[in-house]
């Protein structure tokens, strides 16, 4: 009767199995997850250029903005291959945790299954009524009588109790083994969609060089384009900085004065501090107007082969068509105008910093309203077969990179 003597360590490995199993390498499945997101945002990106490129073969002669939008097509494409390599890395991890995980518990359940089965052996061999009275009788006092008998009574509901746990750890460890299938099967699902990926940016390099082939055959009439371009981004950007100016100038009021005849003129400006430091503070935390890929970064751009693209103050954002504009942060709305190229534009004022939306159709707001954040103030135009918003950030004249206040 020795062997039973090992019965009692059964429910703490039970208990340990079962802590493993609920233990599923949480932290790797929320990088996983965090990666998978990042995939998904970067196809949709995709995805709106891709219609975008269609419309402006479909509807215009405009190699240059086709040329523009394939390229940020295929840097998009490259940013998610790269992600698409940080999820299989995180996927290879949680797959060789989840295996290390069922090898530990494998090794576990054997134990149980050794002293179950040592249980049963011994149970058999005493089957006997006779050998359990004699083990009873045997005993030094009543009290050791009494323990025996309560011992021998209880084994069979025991032996019944610790098959029926072992059955469950079994059940749950091929739970843990159908997991680490899925595992695998969705980590070589992403290799085959990266090695698609990897041709399709093949074939757009491919394709942007035939693209430039193109601009070179009729290089006047592209520069001529190119140069209506810049003279629209020139006026533009004069009217946003008279616009800037205009508001971060004091207004000028004249007052009178009983006792003589002249007039004096006093100059008061009013700034919102507590907005105007909550704007600041949230540096890189601000919501985006819209969502979708750049299209147009901030300052020189040169990623068309000989081609001088016009500087840019802000940056422009491709969308689906119908999509509405958001306003970034608390303010006021201080100017609504029309600019040639860009359609309707707003301008609203936080504190010292200005926000603009420009390439706007069906402005749901107006000057001196007070706009909240997140709150729609108009519906994204398509001009020239594209559809996007040219959206600056200012910081009282000086423009700023949009890209450093936007929320990553």
């Amino acid at each position: 009767m020795a062997t039973f003597r090992h019965s009692h360590i059964l429910l703490p490995l039970l208990l340990a199995v079962l802590s493993l199993l609920l233990c599923i390498a949480p932290a790797e499945a929320q990088n996983t997850r965090s990666q998978r997101e990042k995939r998904q945002k970067l196809e949709k990106e995709i995805a709106i250029l891709d219609s975008q490129i269609k419309e402006n073969r479909k509807q215009s002669a405009n190699a240059l903005s086709t040329l523009n939008l394939v390229r940020e097509r295929m840097d998009t494409r490259r940013t998610l291959l790269q992600e698409s390599e940080k999820e299989v890395s995180a996927l290879q991890e949680e797959i060789d945790e989840c295996q290390s995980k069922i090898d530990t518990i494998q090794g576990r359940l054997d134990t149980l299954t050794l002293y179950y089965s040592r249980l049963v052996r011994s149970a058999y061999k005493n089957r006997d009524s006779r050998i359990w009275y004699m083990y009873i009788l045997s005993s030094d006092n009543l009290g050791q009588a009494i323990r025996r008998a309560s011992y021998l009574r209880g084994l069979s509901q025991r032996m019944n109790v610790q098959a029926t746990k072992i059955k469950q750890t079994n059940d749950l460890l091929q739970t843990q083994l159908v997991h680490l299938g899925s595992l695998k099967d969705s980590a070589e699902a992403l290799r085959n969609l990266n090695l698609r990926e990897f041709q399709a940016v093949r074939k757009e390099e491919a394709e942007a060089n035939s693209i430039v082939k193109q601009l070179d055959r009729d290089k006047k009439k592209y520069q001529r384009q190119l140069s209506d371009k810049k003279k629209q981004v020139d006026a533009l950007n004069r009217e946003i900085e008279r616009l800037v100016r205009a508001a971060s100038k004091p207004s000028t009021a004249t007052s009178s004065n009983k006792s003589s005849s002249s007039s004096s003129s006093t100059s008061k400006l009013v700034i919102d501090e507590a907005l105007d430091k909550e704007f600041a503070s949230n540096k890189g935390k601000l919501p985006w107007p819209v969502d979708g890929p750049i299209v147009e970064r901030y300052g020189k751009r040169s990623n068309l082969q000989n081609y001088s693209l016009p500087s840019s103050n802000g940056i422009s954002i491709a969308v689906t068509p119908g999509s509405r504009a958001h306003a970034i942060f608390d303010g006021e709305v201080k100017n609504i105008i029309v600019v040639g190229g860009y359609n309707q534009c707003v301008l609203i004022q936080h504190g010292r910093y200005f926000s603009f939306y420009c390439k706007l159709r069906n402005v749901t707001v107006k000057a001196g309203d007070k706009v909240k954040t997140g709150q729609a103030i108009g519906t994204v135009d398509t001009i020239d077969s594209e559809t996007q918003i040219h959206f600056q950030i200012w910081n009282g004249t000086t423009p700023q990179n949009p890209e450093t206040w936007l929320k990553k």
